[in-house]
């Protein structure tokens, strides 16, 4: 790949089985630097951090304590090092790294936002959450940002649209823009209806984003969805990936190898 890419995908607590088939497919990605959600301090999550560690990779995953949390794991084939920022509610599923580019530092925020139901308890700690970001989270008007992962918010004007989104979850997405950021896929399709979760009725949900920075805009060459891993017959997880590519050029590359297990992989879907 030419330029820099980074690619968020849920990966919805794979079991061992699934996590292996996840490695296959996440190995022959072209990104640089994947962003996966929905982890758990599970075998199957374990198993890819472990994997990917073994093969070189730089491995940023810290485990949710709590039975039942989610968080976020950065894998990436570039150097990194901890972004000078970060959340104190629920800091597993903000996971902030920083890569070299020809542009200079560069950058990228892994968001897992929590689902919530009708209960005023996962109303709050969503609330509490999103606040938490917007307190916290760096400006989108100095240094090169992306910030990308499953939202689990809707853009205001998402078509269709859904009676039981509530304001604060607008106001989320809007808070990006206020705060110096681009809604990347939305600035290249600015008409497209894609999805990626769709419900047993065949109601469908853009609930993966991302996000850059004002001063990497200009940057932006593409963001899609990357529907397989969701629509292929034994698929890897419940949602479809998002890429973005980025028209800089990493500097750090590490070394790394096939991880084991995914040498004798049969063709990825990219």
């Amino acid at each position: 790949m030419n330029g820099l890419g980074v690619l968020t995908f849920n990966l919805n607590n794979p079991g061992r089985d699934r996590a292996e088939r996840q490695l296959v497919y996440l190995t022959k990605r072209p990104e640089q630097v994947l962003v996966l959600t929905e982890t758990a301090g599970s075998v199957g999550c374990d198993l890819l951090a472990e994997r990917f560690t073994g093969a070189g990779y730089d491995v940023v995953f810290p485990r949710p304590q709590e039975r039942g949390e989610r968080g976020v794991m950065v894998v990436s084939r570039l150097k990194t090092r901890p972004a000078l920022f970060g959340v104190d509610y629920l800091p597993h599923r903000v996971v902030a790294v920083t890569v070299d580019t020809d542009r200079g530092p560069l950058d990228v925020i892994g968001l897992y936002v929590p689902s919530r139901n009708a209960t005023q308890t996962k109303i709050d700690r969503k609330v509490q959450f999103l606040e938490a970001c917007r307190d916290k989270l760096p400006s989108g008007f100095g240094e090169a940002r992306v910030v990308l992962g499953d939202f689990n918010i809707l853009e205001p004007h998402h078509k269709p649209g859904y009676r039981f989104f509530q304001p604060f979850e607008y106001e989320f997405y809007d808070w990006f823009a206020r705060a110096g950021y681009v809604d990347a896929f939305r600035s290249l399709h600015p008409d497209a209806a894609e999805y990626s979760w769709v419900g047993r009725t065949g109601d469908g949900y853009r609930y993966e984003h991302a996000h850059v920075s004002t001063s990497l805009a200009s940057h932006l060459r593409g963001c899609a969805y990357v529907h397989e891993p969701r629509t292929m017959p034994q698929r890897l997880t419940d949602h479809s990936a998002l890429s973005v590519q980025l028209a800089v050029a990493p500097v750090t590359p590490v070394p790394t190898t096939t991880p084991a297990g995914a040498a004798d992989a049969t063709p990825s879907l990219f």
